[in-house]
């Protein structure tokens, strides 16, 4: 937003990477016209840590990105409003959706008094408004989605939606920024940190979460939704699993979906171990998400596939069987020759 509006005033407008502007993160006194003296000095001479801006259109994206995030924030919080006024008055769990329509007629019948039933009603009408706005702004986001190659492929990968896919496009911008899929994941945050010095030995540690927190908070979303479909990526997540937990194993599927991300753009080319009619359903659904007319009658839908069930359990055959070739390459791995003295 702010380079939009500085452009037409300067010739070339610079933006500094504040994490590696060291002079100025150290400096003993602070004020704009020091800092601004400093970032001059630092870009006359050549040494001034740049981020590249992003064309017209991401900026635009990326608001809606941030906007859908602050509504599921606060939908996240008018439930916890909803659960606090159940716990107040010693109300037990409902078992099922509280939101869904049996949970609405459930919290209808609750006994709570006159002045607990009217804030019950107002956080109520607020989560439906909150909900209504949400529909609005993923109707958008999938309309993109859509409408973009780049973010079509990376909906073949079992886990990403069409938001995750605009979330994470809005992030990456150009793909030839990255030379290696390690730089892209480090621009989600999810490169481990590391310490070395000298001869020795580098100390690797939590991921390093400098870069897009969105997009990052939405890919370990997909790890998790990746974790319950049969593929390669769930047999590395229960590999992980075993050895270092499921919160480690998410956060590591993450940083694998960013690398094959990274290959399925740099290759512009969709994912191999796709399953075509799941595939079709999910854009079909993203499609009446985002408005599309409903086909009624005879003729078949785009994604008729996924509803035949010959066809489902033969792409769940193919994945499961891919996953277990995962599964025994890694323990092949591990076999080691016998000693031969």
């Amino acid at each position: 937003m702010i380079v939009r509006l500085l452009t037409p005033f300067a010739a070339r407008v610079v933006i500094a990477n504040p994490l590696q502007v060291r002079s100025i993160a150290h400096a003993r006194v602070r004020t704009d016209k020091v800092d601004a003296k400093i970032l001059a000095q630092l870009d006359a001479a050549g040494f001034m840590p740049e981020v590249r801006a992003a064309d017209d259109d991401t900026p635009a994206l990326r608001r809606l990105v941030s906007e859908r995030v602050a509504v599921v924030r606060s939908i996240r919080r008018a439930k916890s409003r909803v659960h606090a006024v159940l716990h107040a008055n010693l109300i037990p769990k409902s078992e099922g959706d509280l939101f869904g329509k049996g949970g609405r007629r459930w919290l209808a019948k609750a006994p709570l008094p006159r002045t607990e039933r009217d804030l019950l009603g107002r956080h109520l009408d607020e989560l439906d408004w909150l909900q209504g706005r949400l529909e609005i702004l993923e109707r958008d986001l999938i309309r993109f989605s859509l409408d973009d190659a780049r973010t079509r492929k990376l909906m073949t990968v079992a886990g990403i939606s069409a938001v995750v896919a605009t979330a994470v496009m809005t992030s990456i911008g150009d793909i030839g920024r990255f030379a290696t899929p390690e730089k892209l994941a480090s621009c989600f945050g999810l490169s481990p940190r590391v310490w070395q010095s000298g001869d020795h030995m580098a100390i690797h540690g939590r991921i390093s979460k400098r870069g897009n927190a969105t997009a990052r908070t939405m890919l370990v979303e997909a790890a998790w939704s990746t974790a319950s479909v049969p593929g390669p990526l769930r047999a590395f997540f229960l590999r992980i699993e075993t050895r270092k937990g499921r919160n480690v194993a998410a956060v590591a599927t993450a940083r694998k979906i960013a690398t094959l991300i990274w290959y399925l753009l740099k290759h512009e080319e969709p994912y191999r171990r796709a399953r075509p009619a799941f595939v079709a359903m999910k854009m079909r659904t993203s499609a009446l998400r985002a408005g599309a007319p409903k086909q009624h009658g005879n003729k078949p839908g785009p994604g008729r596939d996924s509803w035949i069930k010959e066809i489902r359990h033969r792409e769940m055959e193919l994945v499961a069987n891919a996953e277990a070739s995962c599964a025994r390459m890694v323990e092949a791995w591990k076999e080691r020759p016998a000693n031969p003295t």
